[in-house]
């Protein structure tokens, strides 16, 4: 209870840690991190790793927030680990800043010696402050707490200062235009389905053909940073192809045109990693590219069908692909949080239980998930939904899915609400039976809000595989934190 009433506290506090920016319109410190460094596996082998985190200021110095860290180097492709970073930043001397540091969080992949997946990784940093970004070294220690790696290393950080803006949700706020971004600061959001096609003659890291097209589902955000020009973030699993486990994320840019009133021709590029289901990736990082064209169908919503081609340089995987994506632009004028108010967005941290998952070899067993959700309300009580799960407990490291889909939330007595949720996606590793990696969680939850802004949930529903014979009952603890975003001038 105390570690519940200390959370409460700490995301109370973040709703009122910055004066209003304009309109109503709050700021939150944030601070966007990378990492990279070598850590050393048993049998003196090398993988390089990066670590990406986005982190709040909670109090002055101190910062915390989800941080992801993967292979980019070595053998390892689709080694990926999620969780959550904390940093203690205190200025030495002119812009020299010292750096202590956290992380926490769970998973594995790549055949890596990860046990059950819990990683922790502190480190000490030494940054040059260069007027809002910083850029240094690091002392750093990987170990996962039931498995056979723990490795020193020095590393590179690089960071930069941003910024989080919100609409309160407690009537603070006049007006739902704001004159800059809030929430998370995307413009769209896409629902991907595709396809990759390996070459012939490719064999998967055990030397058998990989033959057969590779399905995979995900989901992009993207922002403009001028009328043409973009940059986003991609995620994807798959979902048929015999590669079940097999995930990647990238960044991207891309530029696109008008050509007519409802069609745009487009390209983009992107750069990321990736790996698993036995996808000879190497090491895991992974480029891409692609032309498109979109059919907008309304002012907010559209259909893309692109087309280009995937390749893993420091491994054997190269494949043309295909993909339909359906896209959804946030806030535009005459939109809903336009018309009623600031529209309402979740950040959501918790633990998800899966009883008695089916394994690939031996008895089922129960493991455990640290979760990452991310929910978008378009309407008063409907809302979409992005979700990452990664095993930290269950003998499945390695275990991930990814999940998006729909809730329908209401109104109990006083401050309980309830909520149902309908969710699809892709999964796999750790040994857990989830068959071509298709997977259907339907969840129902009740939960006591504190504040308009904070609420602690619990959950009960059932995840099941398309294919395989993973079919468990899911218990899960959540805290949210929620928060307005407003339509742009």
């Amino acid at each position: 209870m105390r570690v519940l009433q200390s959370l409460v506290a700490l995301f109370s506090a973040l709703a009122i840690a910055r004066a209003p920016a304009d309109e109503g319109q709050r700021r939150l410190d944030t601070e966007l991190r990378f990492s990279a460094e070598r850590i050393e596996l048993p049998g003196s082998e090398k993988m390089g790793l990066l670590g990406t985190s986005y982190m709040f200021e909670a109090r002055p110095g101190l910062l915390v927030g989800p941080a992801m860290y993967g292979a980019i180097s070595g053998e390892r492709g689709g080694f990926f680990t999620f969780g959550a970073e904390g940093t203690w930043r205190q200025l030495i001397a002119g812009p020299l800043d010292a750096q202590l540091g956290l992380y926490v969080g769970g998973g594995g992949g790549g055949g890596a010696p990860v046990g059950g997946g819990p990683m922790w990784r502190p480190h000490a940093d030494l940054l040059w402050n260069f007027g809002g970004y910083r850029a240094g070294m690091s002392v750093s220690q990987v170990r996962f707490s039931n498995g056979d790696i723990s490795s020193r290393q020095f590393g590179l950080v690089f960071s930069a200062d941003t910024s989080f803006n919100y609409l309160p949700l407690d009537g603070g706020a006049t007006s739902s235009r704001v004159a800059e971004r809030s929430g998370l600061g995307f413009d769209r959001l896409l629902a991907v389905g595709g396809a990759y096609r390996p070459r012939e003659g490719t064999r998967d890291n055990s030397g058998q053909p990989l033959e057969s097209t590779i399905g995979y589902v995900g989901v992009r955000a993207e922002r403009f940073v001028a009328p043409r020009l973009y940059w986003g973030l991609e995620a994807n699993g798959a979902v048929s192809g015999g590669v079940t486990g097999y995930a990647e994320f990238f960044a991207e840019a891309g530029a696109e045109a008008p050509v007519g009133d409802r069609l745009l021709l487009g390209g983009r590029a992107a750069l990321g990693m990736g790996g698993g289901g036995a996808v000879p990736v190497g090491g895991g990082l992974l480029i891409k590219a692609a032309a498109y064209g979109t059919a907008r169908l309304s002012r907010a919503a559209g259909v893309t069908v692109e087309g280009g081609w995937m390749r893993a340089p420091q491994g054997e995987f190269s494949a043309p692909f295909a993909a339909v994506t359906m896209n959804w632009i946030l806030d535009p004028p005459g939109s809903w949080a336009e018309a009623t108010g600031p529209a309402r967005e979740e950040g959501v941290v918790g633990l998800e239980t899966y009883r008695d998952a089916a394994r690939l070899a031996g008895p089922p067993q129960t493991l455990q998930n640290v979760a990452f959700k991310f929910n978008r309300f378009v309407g008063d009580s409907v809302y979409l939904t992005g979700q990452v799960h990664s095993a930290w407990s269950g003998e499945a490291g390695g275990f991930f899915d990814g999940l998006v889909g729909a809730g329908y939330r209401w109104r109990l007595a006083g401050s309980w609400r309830a909520g149902a949720e309908l969710l699809v996606g892709a999964a796999g590793g750790g040994g857990v039976d989830a068959g071509s990696g298709a997977i259907v969680q339907p969840m129902l939850y009740a939960g006591y809000w504190f504040t308009p802004a904070v609420s602690a949930r619990a959950g009960v529903g059932r995840v099941k595989s398309t294919q395989g014979s993973l079919d468990s009952t899911v218990l899960g603890l959540d805290l949210s934190f929620a928060f307005g975003v407003g339509y742009r001038n």
